[in-house]
């Protein structure tokens, strides 16, 4: 269990009220919880899953594989094709699985795992090459993790981003974003669209419209813990078509 507050004798009285009812033990400063690791500097804090991701590669026989400096090539055909070679679904799912908790303090493999995760009924042996790439990656760089630190501010801002028609299989687009609160990024994710977008500023202004129902989810979150926001939120995209889209309060059809 994880307590955590700014009022430290309000600490205090919840761990006597939990000892009081429950055995437990004070292991002091968060240092290590279920595979995440927490270090403080004077930089700020760092989060990062290095044991996870050593045991993960030892698992998967991956220790001393050749790395990557990237968890997936660029303009990928991955697909699901007549003719490909199946390979061992149970294994794919559970490395899937290992590595979403991973995705946690890992950003940079977000975008790759959501390729792959599209193909959890029926993996191939080009899939599985795909996910030991990721494995490559992490092995480039295993300590790799986010840092948090003071800015003297909790402005929310948030990026958004998506290609056009990336799937080869159905032609459907990929978007993603990110947030950042403070100067420091807290959410993101890479989905693909549920529709085909027949122009990339389509696909892009689906990608803003996705972050910017995070962003109003993370304005109500923040005014809900006392933050509330006091200013309007900033959201960039890099579609000039998709910002006209956005900023036209007539043509929106």
């Amino acid at each position: 269990m994880i307590v955590t507050s700014d009022d430290t004798v309000e600490i205090e009285e919840l761990q006597k009220r939990l000892a009081s009812e429950f055995e437990m033990k004070d292991l002091g400063s968060l240092k290590y919880f279920l595979g995440l690791e927490v270090t403080r500097s004077k930089h700020g804090l760092f989060l990062s899953q290095r044991k996870y991701v050593m045991d993960l590669l030892a698992d998967t026989g991956m220790l001393g594989c050749k790395t990557a400096d990237t968890p997936i090539v660029e303009n990928h055909k991955l697909g699901v094709y007549v003719d490909q070679v199946p390979t061992n679904r149970e294994r794919y799912q559970r490395l899937v699985g290992r590595l979403i908790y991973l995705s946690l303090t890992r950003p940079d493999i977000a975008y790759a795992l959501s390729v792959a995760s599209q193909f959890m009924h029926s993996p191939s042996e080009d899939h599985m090459a795909a996910m030991m790439g990721i494995l490559s990656c992490l092995k480039f760089a295993p300590g790799r993790g986010l840092l948090f630190k003071k800015n003297g501010h909790l402005d929310l801002e948030g990026y958004t981003d998506a290609d056009y028609t990336g799937n080869i299989t159905d032609r459907c687009s990929t978007s993603g974003y990110f947030t950042f609160v403070g100067g420091n990024l807290v959410t993101w994710r890479s989905k693909k669209q549920n529709v085909v977008s027949r122009s990339s500023a389509e696909s892009e202004y689906r990608g803003i419209a996705q972050g910017v129902c995070e962003i109003l989810w993370l304005r109500w979150l923040l005014a809900e813990i006392g933050f509330r926001p006091n200013a309007a939120t900033k959201l960039h995209c890099d579609n000039q078509s998709a910002f006209e889209i956005a900023n036209n309060p007539v043509q929106h059809d």
